[in-house]
C-alpha cells in the first residue's frame, strides 16, 4: 500500500521546492520579528534624549500632552493605540490629516516642523517593541478610515503587521489616493523579503531627508 500522495510522487522536486519556501519564509518572518524588537530597543535607547528634547518642545510651545495616542488598525484589522509626538492642537478632530478642510490652521507651532522631518513618529518605536508594528509595513490606517481598510482587507494586505514605513510611503506617502495606497500595500504583500525591506528603509532616509510627498 502506497500512503505518498500521487502529485507529490510524481513531482518530488517541486514538492521539495515548495517545502523549502515555505521555510525560507517562515525563516523571514521569525527574523523579521525578533529584528523589529531589537532594533526599536537599541534606537529607543540611543534616541531617548533627542525624544526628551522634542516632547519639551511640544510641551512649551502649545498647551497639551507631548503624546499623542490615536486608536489605529493593527494585523487582521485589530485596534491598538498608536503614539506621536503631537503636531496638531488637542482640539483637533479625530480624523485623517487629509479629511480636514485647512490642516494648517490646526497646526501646533513646531508641527509642521516635525511632520516634515518625520520625527512626530519617533514614539512608534514603542508600537514596533510591544509587537503593534513593524519596521516596515502598510501605514497604519486611522479607526475611521473604512474606504482603506475595506480596501484592504478585500487584498489580504490587512494581515500584515503595520510599518513605521512602508511600499506605499516611499511612493507618494500623503499624495496618494487610497486605490493607490491600497495597490501598493499589496505589491508589498507579494514581494516581502529582506532585500525588499532593506531598499523600502534606504528610500525612506531619502525621502525624509528631501521632505517628499509630506502635504501639511
Amino acid at each position: 500500500m502506497c500512503f505518498i500522495r500521487r502529485d507529490v510522487a510524481s513531482n518530488p522536486h517541486e514538492h521539495l521546492d515548495s517545502l523549502n519556501g515555505k521555510a525560507l519564509f517562515g525563516g523571514y518572518l521569525f527574523a523579521k520579528y525578533a529584528l523589529d524588537r531589537v532594533g526599536a530597543g537599541l534606537l529607543l535607547i540611543f534616541l531617548l534624549p533627542l525624544m526628551i528634547v522634542i516632547g519639551g518642545c511640544v510641551r512649551l510651545t502649545s498647551s497639551g500632552a507631548a503624546i499623542y495616542w490615536s486608536t489605529r488598525i493593527g494585523a487582521n484589522n485589530r485596534p491598538f493605540q498608536m503614539p506621536k509626538f503631537r503636531t496638531m492642537r488637542a482640539d483637533t478632530p479625530a480624523v485623517a490629516t487629509h479629511m480636514l478642510a485647512d490642516p494648517s490652521v490646526w497646526l501646533s507651532p513646531i508641527g509642521g516642523f516635525l511632520r516634515k522631518t518625520s520625527l512626530d513618529e519617533l514614539p512608534q518605536l514603542w508600537s514596533i517593541l510591544i509587537g503593534n508594528m513593524s519596521f516596515v509595513g502598510p501605514r497604519p490606517a486611522l479607526f475611521n478610515q473604512y474606504d482603506l481598510i475595506e480596501q484592504r482587507t478585500q487584498v489580504g494586505v490587512h494581515r500584515l503587521l503595520p510599518g513605521l514605513t512602508g511600499w506605499a510611503q516611499v511612493n507618494g506617502r500623503d499624495e496618494l489616493l487610497v486605490q493607490d495606497k491600497v495597490k501598493l500595500d499589496h505589491e508589498y504583500l507579494l514581494r516581502r523579503s529582506f532585500r525588499f525591506d532593506f531598499w523600502i528603509l534606504i528610500l525612506t532616509i531619502f525621502r525624509v531627508l528631501k521632505r517628499d510627498g509630506v502635504l501639511h
